[in-house]
């Protein structure tokens, strides 16, 4: 197979490097880390930078090869990443555009590609645990409204979205997989209390949202009452399966430069460290090649099962990378822990990966099940 640039790529990726070249240099400084609000202006107006300059629907309305090359060379540059726009573009947006109706993607998805307004996440609870299904938050009809009370929590940039993608239990009645509904819930409706949470790393973007008789019209439902679950596994397979494409090509780029720290500070003499970067190059390739499938399958429709396979191995990848920048950048055992350094966040960070977008259990049950075909467990 011939995985190099045609012509029009090749010239999409030079005419995209020159753009980078004069767009980034004139961006404003990166706000604190804590500083929410600033971050939401900041990426806004990034994507509302990248909107104007003709790339702002190239997560949804680009050939793959094409967002393959902007992911490519984005990361390569230094830009921006999505930040507060994570769950709009790469989720929710793809969930309208796939499962909603001329009306809502005419309301919800040119704001989105605008730069305009941010989307949050409101699936997990605090007793549901990883069977997202067990979800208790009930919404009840009441003329033109559905009327919601419940709370969320792991709510992915609560504090300043717009919007939630939000899921409900409609029906106590039926089994718990049928009698939920998924909704888009204005997020300045009375009733919602934000309440941020604070991670391992020190960073606040999630939170628990408490929701007492929040009011959110039917016409935001998107799907058929009672068919949120399927509406959610469309979710959920944007998420797993083209959400983190970006950041496969940023553990490339560290692991390229933990190869060159390594043979400066003399950890490259170590045959086992050598053996353990030389397995996850060879496991970020493989794992490009399946993000490009992904991609690819995404184009034409929804990503398959391919998602879970990409989600569990580069969770525990994205793991072990970190583990390794600890072994070459962190000292005598690799005990250091100076907030100050980059790669001590995002070895943090990582730890969250095999529970984050559904848990590595949960993924390989997916695996074993819809791809392998073996028998549920009992």
């Amino acid at each position: 197979m011939d995985l190099s640039d045609t012509p029009q790529e090749a010239e999409f990726r030079a005419r995209l490097r020159e753009w980078l070249g004069k767009a980034l240099p004139s961006l404003p400084a990166k706000p604190s880390p804590d500083d929410w609000p600033g971050r939401r202006a900041y990426d806004l107006g990034w994507q509302r930078t990248l909107y104007d300059a003709g790339y702002g629907d190239v997560h949804w309305g680009a050939a793959p090869a094409v967002r393959m090359i902007f992911l490519e060379e984005t990361e390569k540059a230094g830009a921006p990443y999505v930040g507060a726009n994570f769950v709009g573009l790469l989720h929710a947006g793809p969930t309208v555009a796939a499962e909603g109706s001329d009306e809502q993607r005419a309301r919800w998805l040119p704001p989105v590609l605008r730069g305009e307004e941010v989307w949050c996440q409101g699936f997990s609870e605090p007793d549901a645990g990883s069977d997202l299904a067990a979800l208790r938050t009930r919404a009840w009809r009441d003329g033109d409204d559905y009327v919601v009370s419940g709370a969320k929590i792991w709510t992915s940039h609560a504090e300043v979205a717009d919007w939630c993608e939000l899921l409900v239990r409609t029906d106590p009645d039926a089994p718990k997989h049928r009698g939920i509904t998924w909704l888009a819930m204005p997020m300045d409706a009375p009733g919602i209390t934000v309440r941020p949470l604070r991670t391992l790393a020190g960073s606040n973007e999630f939170a628990e949202v408490f929701l007492d008789e929040v009011r959110v019209p039917v016409a935001n439902r998107v799907g058929e009452e009672n068919d949120g679950w399927r509406v959610t596994m469309v979710t959920l397979s944007f998420e797993r399966g083209t959400a983190f494409v970006g950041e496969v090509v940023a553990c490339r780029r560290v692991l390229g430069e933990l190869a060159l720290a390594a043979r400066e500070n003399g950890h490259w003499d170590d045959a086992v460290l050598r053996r353990r970067l030389g397995r996850l190059n060879a496991e970020f390739r493989a794992l490009w090649r399946l993000t490009q499938w992904n991609v690819s399958e995404a184009s034409t429709g929804v990503p398959g099962v391919g998602g879970s396979v990409f989600k569990l191995r580069y969770s525990h990848a994205r793991q072990e990378l970190y583990e390794a920048a600890a072994e070459v950048l962190g000292g005598a055992g690799g005990a250091a822990l100076d907030l100050e350094q980059p790669w001590v966040l995002d070895r943090l960070s990582s730890l969250s990966y095999t529970i984050a977008a559904g848990t590595s259990q949960i993924q390989h049950s997916i695996v074993a099940e819809r791809v392998l075909g073996l028998p549920k467990g009992r």
